[in-house]
């Protein structure tokens, strides 16, 4: 069976491919190889008698279109996206262009193409459409976001991603086209490129640089290992019914400042520098970014009562190892380039 998993080089992309060939499948990774595309992977993956990489925008249909032609996939996992929201705001025309273009090329093309497949794999094939909590916009104190909560998303990114949500579950609806929608909390691991809150913070720390915290630190994310969300969404892609929705969570509501404060920590233990002293002295507080969501959490029950995922990773061990993967890769956190490093903002 052939996956075809677009964004395959990015941050949970790569996950996702390296999972799934752990699990001996066939994969096609479709990447147009922009700044966040994941170089470690790529080398890794090049040669894999399993693995084929197509380079392609998926904003462009003939493209898409041979690809899927020429791969035969039984199921899409779609993840490629522009995804950073201080980017959005800067240009979110590019993420109109690849977020919500780009998913209409997708779903145009996926439903071409399985409307061509024979009848076991009609009923066998599913367009996993993979999207963010961000689209509903702002939690209060309480609560957690539901697969029925309410779109209001509140930046650039997130709204084009609320836009590609409603063209999937249309595409559905009109056309049949089995679809699944998830909604996942904040990722972290390794791999991730640096403009995000906590490779910024890690390599940031270790060179002696502040640590830029939006307004008063206390925006709450829901932190989810990314391997534990690849193991989520391959087994969407196995067992989801057509039409349904998932919330993806890790269970693990922490502050932005208190994240940074344990990444902090945990830096001083495995590489402690004394002429720095403590690294929490390098936390610098910095405007707030318009727009700032309070807070995200993703109730994940129905996943869970399903489907039987759970998250296996728990915040301080997946934290342990993201610095221990990014202490080990110096060359591939060089080869990002200081201006993600010196972004001052996080998410």
């Amino acid at each position: 069976m052939t996956l075809l998993v677009t964004g395959g080089a990015g941050f949970i992309g790569s996950a996702v491919v390296l999972q799934a060939l752990a699990e001996g499948r066939r994969v096609v990774t479709l990447d147009k190889l922009t700044y966040a595309a994941n170089p470690e992977t790529t080398a890794l993956l090049a040669g894999h008698p399993n693995h084929a990489l197509e380079t392609a925008d998926i904003t462009d249909a003939e493209a898409v279109g041979a690809i899927l032609a020429r791969h035969q996939p039984a199921k899409i996992l779609h993840l490629a996206a522009e995804s950073h929201v201080d980017r959005s705001i800067d240009r979110p025309g590019d993420f109109v262009s690849t977020n919500v273009q780009g998913t209409f090329v997708m779903l145009d093309q996926a439903v071409r193409y399985w409307r061509g497949l024979p009848a076991a794999g009609k009923e066998a094939f599913r367009f996993v459409h993979v999207s963010t909590d961000e689209v509903f916009g702002s939690l209060g104190a309480e609560g957690r976001f539901t697969e029925d909560s309410r779109h209001a998303p509140n930046s650039p990114y997130a709204a084009s991603k609320a836009a590609s949500d409603h063209l999937a579950r249309a595409w559905h609806v009109t056309f049949g086209l089995p679809a699944v929608i998830t909604h996942c909390s904040n990722n972290y691991g390794p791999r991730q490129f640096p403009e995000k809150l906590i490779p910024l913070m890690i390599l940031n720390a270790l060179s002696g640089a502040t640590l830029p915290v939006y307004g008063d630190g206390r925006n709450v994310r829901d932190w989810l290992f990314v391997e534990d969300h690849a193991r989520a969404l391959l087994m969407v892609a196995d067992r989801a019914q057509p039409g349904s929705t998932y919330m993806i969570g890790g269970g693990t509501e922490r502050s932005n400042l208190d994240l940074v404060q344990i990444l902090c920590d945990q830096l001083d233990e495995v590489r402690p520098d004394q002429a720095l002293g403590p690294r929490r002295g390098l936390i610098r507080f910095v405007a707030d970014r318009p727009g700032h969501d309070r807070r995200y959490a993703a109730d994940f029950s129905r996943l869970s009562r399903e489907l039987g995922w759970r998250p296996s990773v728990d915040l301080a061990g997946g934290l342990r190892k993201t610095i221990e993967w990014y202490l080990a890769n110096p060359a591939w956190c060089a080869a990002c380039g200081e201006s993600a490093r010196a972004r001052q903002g996080v998410k």
